[in-house]
This record gives C-alpha cells, sequence and structure tokens, in this order.
C-alpha cells in the first residue's frame, strides 16, 4: 500500500522524512519551492542567485529537519531559513566585492544571449531586473516586509510572526518601503 503524501500535513511529512522517507522532504519541496523562490528572488533581486539559493535553503531545511515544531507553520520556518539564506548571500558578496578592488579583471569576456528578443519582451525584462534591483537595494528592515506581505502575500500577521515584529510595525515599513522605492524608481 502507497501512502498518498499530498494528503498529509506538512508536519506529518517533516515526521516521514526524519525516519527516512525521501519521498516525503521531496513533498515538502514540491508544495514549497515557488513562494520560497519568490522570497529569495525578491530579496536579491537575481533570479539565477535565486534558484542556487533554494537549493541551500532546502539543504539547510533538511538538515534542521529534526528541529523543526510540527504544531508550526512550515511555511513561516522555511522564509525564516530562506531570510537566513539571503542575509548570508548579502555578506558574503559584500566580501566579494572587496576583494575584486584588489584583483585585476584580466580577460573578463561577456557572453552575448544566442537569440535576438523583440523590443517588448526586452523592454519589458529590463524593467522586471530594474524594480528587482530596487526592491534588493532597500534596507532589509524594509525590503523583507516588503517582499514577504505584497509579493509574497503572506497576512500581516503571519509577515510580523516570521520577522517578529508588531504587525503595525510590518504595516510602517510597507508604506516606507513603498515610499523610498516609488523615490528610486523615479529618480533612475
Amino acid at each position: 500500500m502507497t501512502l498518498d503524501l499530498t494528503a498529509l500535513t506538512d508536519g506529518e511529512l517533516a515526521a516521514l522524512s526524519i525516519a527516512g522517507r525521501d519521498t516525503a522532504f521531496a513533498e515538502i519541496m514540491r508544495r514549497h519551492r515557488e513562494p520560497v523562490f519568490r522570497i529569495i528572488a525578491g530579496n536579491i533581486g537575481d533570479r539565477d542567485e535565486a534558484l542556487d539559493l533554494v537549493q541551500e535553503c532546502f539543504v539547510s531545511a533538511h538538515r534542521a529537519l529534526r528541529r523543526y515544531d510540527p504544531d508550526r507553520v512550515m511555511r513561516r520556518w522555511l522564509t525564516t531559513i530562506a531570510l537566513n539564506k539571503c542575509r548570508d548571500w548579502r555578506r558574503r558578496r559584500m566580501a566579494r566585492r572587496l576583494l575584486l578592488f584588489a584583483l585585476p579583471l584580466e580577460g573578463a569576456a561577456e557572453i552575448a544571449e544566442e537569440r535576438s528578443l523583440p523590443d517588448a519582451e526586452v523592454a519589458a525584462r529590463e524593467e522586471l531586473a530594474r524594480v528587482s534591483r530596487a526592491i534588493a537595494e532597500l534596507p532589509a528592515a524594509l525590503r523583507e516586509p516588503l517582499v514577504l506581505h505584497v509579493l509574497q502575500d503572506m497576512s500581516q500577521a503571519e509577515t510580523a510572526a516570521t520577522l517578529s515584529i508588531s504587525e503595525k510595525a510590518v504595516e510602517t515599513r510597507v508604506r516606507r518601503a513603498r515610499a523610498k522605492l516609488a523615490e528610486r524608481l523615479k529618480d533612475r
């Protein structure tokens, strides 16, 4: 008899995964990979890097699964891990930037895209990249509530619980983030 993993709760899947059922963790990943990707991509502004960080997030989650509380919402737990991965990525990126100033850039080459894109698609991609970069440049205190509440569509209560701040703080930070974002996009 096979077990219908799609009918199980996240807590039950976590317990099965701890017991050695790899398919249970695969179901957790299937359920949560898109929201985790959107959180990470929204925070760092680079879709390719976000894919790598999603992998890192789920590897860390798998390693920490024994510490997961089944009464806690899995999405919130994974969001916390994802935000920590984003913070780590930013710290590594800052360290790399410092090193780049000391190293020569000999032999750097640009690789052109294989196919040419229609002007409308190019413009849409450029605008999306511009907005993503502007969001990624926001301070973490503004960026994280904006990504979780607005882009990830978490409620104010969920966002507040995930970030360990009050619901009023979420509301205020999202409003400030939107204002800063509008200001930055207007200037560019």
